[in-house]
């Protein structure tokens, strides 16, 4: 889980895009740039090397 006030900080490191957390592939998501940053025993790696691509689908959802 992702602390809100944490989370309200977050931004993405490529787009500097909000995110936003899917808890339940504990990952914040960005829109902006169709990534997704893993977050690891509660804490988001915010490492574009890290980050997946969204896939189409997640992009529009």
């Amino acid at each position: 889980m992702i602390d809100k006030k944490l989370l309200s900080l977050l931004v993405c490191p490529v787009s500097k895009a909000p995110v936003e957390y899917d808890q339940e592939k504990q990952e914040l998501v960005c829109r902006a740039s169709g990534l997704a940053y893993p977050v690891r025993d509660g804490i988001p790696v915010m490492l574009e090397g890290e980050a997946r691509q969204l896939t189409e689908e997640e992009k529009t959802a």
